[in-house]
């Protein structure tokens, strides 16, 4: 067993000793919202969103990006479980910004290794065999915040499958002081109709 696991398991130990009655919490989310953020080990949404079990749905994809599944979820969590409100949250300094389609196509050619970046670039650190399948993936990298996050709460507003009574707010989490800061032609395109 590695540490990790070790480290895990006796953490859940101790959570698990102290579960009182979460076990009766409903499956609907009590607050009735959503968020879709970004996998970052930065972000903690609980914490920025005042958050508690059972409070919210919480989605979380490299970037924070409305994809096919991001949109399945919401429509889930709205369909199925009740909630009535969502927000896409990106951040500042994200790695998504740090690369693109190509460079991530040419380094999954090179090797499955992890690679590194430096002050050049980034640089692949195994010798193969790779895969030429990550050149017909569409990443999601990020350009610039404010626009992803637009671009990301127009799509789900767009969806056929999102009723235009659910209002959609974006926003960029700020990694060096924890505040969110509202993307205003975001919200303006998640407004309800």
């Amino acid at each position: 067993m590695s540490k990790i696991v070790e480290e895990v398991l006796s953490a859940n130990a101790k959570y698990a000793a102290d579960f009182g009655d979460k076990g009766n919490l409903p499956l609907p989310p009590g607050r009735g919202f959503a968020i879709l953020t970004c996998i970052d080990a930065r972000l903690d949404p609980a914490k920025f969103a005042g958050l508690s079990e059972g409070d919210a749905h919480v989605f979380r994809n490299a970037g924070g990006r409305v994809t096919d599944d991001a949109i399945r979820s919401l429509v889930i969590s709205y369909k199925l479980l009740g909630t009535k409100e969502w927000f896409v949250i990106h951040h500042t300094d994200c790695g998504m910004e740090k690369f693109n389609n190509e460079i991530m196509g040419d380094l999954l050619e090179s090797s499955l290794n992890t690679s590194s970046v430096d002050e050049s670039g980034w640089h692949d650190s195994g010798n193969g065999p790779g895969t030429t399948d990550g050149k017909y993936i569409q990443w999601l990298t990020i350009s610039d915040q404010a626009q992803s996050v637009i671009e990301d709460v127009k799509r789900i507003r767009n969806s056929s499958m999102v009723p235009s009574e659910i209002p959609i707010y974006g926003y960029i989490y700020d990694c060096k002081t924890g505040r969110l800061a509202e993307v205003k032609e975001a919200n303006e395109a998640g407004k309800t109709n």
